[in-house]
Parts: C-alpha cells; structure tokens; sequence
C-alpha cells in the first residue's frame, strides 16, 4: 500500500500477486492526480509487470475517486496436459440385448466378445503437453507443472509400435481391458457356466471353451476349435477347426455341427452333423451326418441307428442299425460335397436350358415384330436383353457341362470306401458305396462292406 500528495493514491496488490489496484482519494489541495504519478506509485511497490498504461492515462484524464482499479495483471502458470491412452475399441462393454428392427428385443445377440485381427491397432497414446510458466506484477516467475507422458497398458500377446506410440494385437483373439492397467488379446475365449442369456450367442475368431451347457436356440461360431463340457441342446455349433463335446448333443431335431476339422462326441441324437475330416463318437442316433473321411462309432456301444450318413471313406461302428429295422442310410466312398456339388450342377444346368428356351422364345418374336416393322423403342430394349441374356447363359451352360463331366468323373473313379460292423448290421440299413446300391435283409455279423466292380460284397471284418 502506498499513500502520495495526502493519499491521494492507493496501491493495493492481490494476495496471488497476479493483480495490482490503485485507489484515488481527493487530498486536501485537490490537485489532479497524474499518470506518472501512479507509475512512481507502482514503482514504490515493485509493480513492474502487466501495467495497463492505457487505462492510467483514462484513469488520469478522467479520474474515478474512492473506487479501486485494476491496472496491472500479471499472467497465471498453465499447467501442461498429462498424455492419455487412446483406446479403439470399446473398453466398456455392456451387457445389452440387440433391438430388431420390428422392435423385438434379441437377447441373444449382447455382443459380449470383442474379437480383434493380427496387427489391429488396440491403443495409441496422445502426448503430454508441456506447462507455460506465469509472471506476477512483481515481475516473479511463477512456474508451471508439466504433463507427464502417459505409458502404454501393455499385457499379453500385444506388441509395441517401432516408434513407441501404440499397441498393436500380436495374435487374432478376444481383446481384455483390466482397470486401464492391461490390455491384453486371448486366442481361447471361456465361458465359464452356459452358453443361455445371460451370455448371448458366442462370435468369436479364435477358440472357445465352454464349461457349461448350450442351450437349446444359442449358437457359437469360432474360428478355432470349440470344446463344450457340458451339453449341447438343440443349438448351433460352427468351428473353423475342431469341435469336441465331452458329454454329447440332443439335437431334438434342430441341432447343428459344423467343423472344419473333426468332431468328437460322447452322444450325438437328432442332429445335423457336417465335418470335413473325421467324426467319433460312442453313439449317433437318428442324426444326418456328413464327413470327408471316416465315422467311428467306438467305447461300450458303438453305436449307429437312424437317420442318413454320407462318409467320404470308411464308417466303423459295433452295431449298425437295429433289430427293429429301423431305416439307416449309409453311403461311402465320395466325398459328400463332390456329391452335392454334382446336384447342384446338374439343378443349374435344368434351370439355364429352361431359361435358354425362354429367351429364344422371346427372341424369335420379337425378330418377327422387327421384321414387320413394329418393334417399339421398348420392344428393341427387351430384345437387346434377351439376345445378351442368351450369349451368357449359353457360356455359363458350357462351364456348367465341363463342371459336371468333372464331377462325374470323379464319380465314377471312387467308391472305394468301406463299411465295417464290429459285432451286427441289422437289416433295414442301406448302403450306397460309389454307385453301388445295396439293402440290408438279415442280420450280419463281424464283417465289413465293400465294392466289388458293379456289386457290394460281404467280407471278413479286417477286409
């Protein structure tokens, strides 16, 4: 505080020293109160710093009594930015059925797993940002505290950019966010009780094991194997590798498995089983089943009853049908896709030679009407479309017909497959080896099926 010309000037200061006052009070000799006055003012009080002269000089000229001013600010300390963690993916997961778009609720789709690629950036980090240091009237430094750089949550199976910014996936998996402490990429995801609503339907890329059971209208896709220790109702279970079930699957009839590897089973009923190499289980009952290479039927029953298989070499089992007779089809020998894709061949080659003969109908017409000189501009762009629907079709035809010369072939070439009955093969089955065709009418024992040029031959069981 400082007093001039009978205080006639006030300074005061504030207690951050950031801003300076002067207070004009009216002396004795009522003189008027100069700029340089308050500047000598200032200067008694070390205020040095941030002086606003141009509103001295309004303050001089028209002078305000007995009212404090600001005329000198100092600048505050900005504290710098600590750096942060960008993440890109979703950290907070929530456990939210999706909404159809009739406005239906699917519980099953809750979007629980968040499956990441090789190479997918999981985390960069923003840089820190420098303070800026502050000045007070009294020209004294007020110093800034800097951002610190933040440090990348680096867990399991993820690596470090080469300049050090980000975090990347080190292998294609389900990603983890712990506390903001870890990120972390798992090649098996674990369900730890049953696949059922509180866990929704299971995407995944990599393995899924699940401790439960699958209830029945769930399904679980992965792109690795798939182990279930419970279960398996009438659910879909979709495996780019294996799929083992250690108790077994009741299908009720609208059970599925898909693997892209083998399958392992303790029990498979009603159920629709596709593997694209080997199925084994103890026991297949009434179930369509398709594999590559070879179904065995082992452990205390062995058994096969019911329902079709299509195995592209040999089928193994105890008991093949059942005393009752009960209706099973059996085919070996081709690979149950070459087969389908014959069928479908052929179904294409029926629909393009029907599609053909329509636009040569069509064509044949219209070429009547241009002939007559009443073909319309639109007529003339149906025509232009039929003659090109024709030149397609009838290209596609050809590779079509050389598809399925191929497909025969192979058709033809095997067959070589075999089926072997370690204890009964009960009449009511019916075997397909290749092209041979073969019923069941009395009860074999101990023996194995097999093709014999155009005819199916009963031999020993090691045939």
């Amino acid at each position: 505080m400082a007093e001039q010309d009978d205080l006639k000037i006030l300074v005061s200061v504030s207690p951050d020293e950031l801003k300076a006052y002067i207070t004009l009070y009216k002396g004795d000799a009522n003189n008027n109160v100069t700029k340089e006055d308050m500047l000598r003012a200032l200067a008694i009080q070390r205020i040095i710093y941030g002086i606003k002269e141009d509103v001295l000089k309004q303050y001089a000229e028209k002078p305000v009594y007995n009212q404090q001013i600001c005329v000198a600010e100092g600048v505050a300390a900005q504290n710098g930015k600590n750096g942060e963690v960008k993440y890109h993916f979703n950290t907070t997961v929530a456990n939210i059925p999706t909404i159809l778009d009739d406005g239906r609720i699917n519980y099953r789709e809750l979007n629980l797993i968040q499956s990441v690629k090789e190479g997918q950036i999981l985390c960069t980090l923003e840089p820190a940002l420098m303070g800026t240091n502050g000045m007070t009237v009294k020209g004294r430094t007020l110093n800034a505290v800097n951002g610190k750089p933040a440090v990348l949550p680096r867990g399991k199976n993820v690596a470090v950019s080469k300049d050090g910014q980000a975090l990347y996936a080190a292998t294609e998996g389900e990603v983890e966010y712990l506390d903001a402490t870890k990120v972390s990429v798992y090649t098996n995801h674990e369900v730890p009780a049953d696949v059922d609503n509180s866990t929704g339907n299971i995407s995944f890329v990599g393995s899924v094991i699940i401790k439960g059971n699958v209830l029945s209208g769930f399904t679980v896709e992965a792109g690795g194997n798939v182990e279930v220790y419970g279960v398996v109702e009438g659910a879909t279970i979709k495996a780019g590798g294996n799929i083992i079930l250690r108790r077994g699957m009741q299908g009720m009839g609208k059970g599925t498995l898909v693997a892209g590897g083998d399958i392992v089973a303790r029990y498979i009923e009603y159920c629709n089983v596709e593997a694209k190499n080997n199925i084994q289980s103890e026991a297949v009952l009434h179930s369509n089943i398709k594999c590559g290479n070879k179904l065995e039927l082992t452990g205390r029953k062995g058994l096969l009853v019911g329902g079709s298989c299509k195995v592209g070499k040999i089928i193994i089992a105890k008991v093949i049908g059942s005393h009752m007779a009960t209706p099973t089809d059996l085919e070996v020998g081709i690979d149950p896709t070459v087969r389908e894709d014959y069928k479908k061949a052929k179904d294409e080659l029926v629909s393009m030679e029907s599609d053909i003969k329509k636009a040569d109908q069509a064509i044949t017409l219209l070429k009547k009407l241009e002939a007559a000189g009443a073909l319309t501009p639109d007529k003339q762009e149906i025509l232009t479309k039929s003659v090109r629907t024709k030149i397609f079709l009838s290209s596609r035809l050809e590779e079509v017909k050389r598809e399925i010369d191929v497909l025969d072939e192979k058709l033809k070439q095997d067959g070589d497959g075999k089926i072997r009955g370690t204890s009964f093969i009960y009449p009511g089955v019916k075997v397909t080896i290749g092209t041979c065709v073969m019923y069941v009418k009395e009860n074999l024992q101990y023996c194995t099926l097999y093709r014999d040029g155009a005819d199916i031959r009963v031999g020993a069981i090691d045939k």
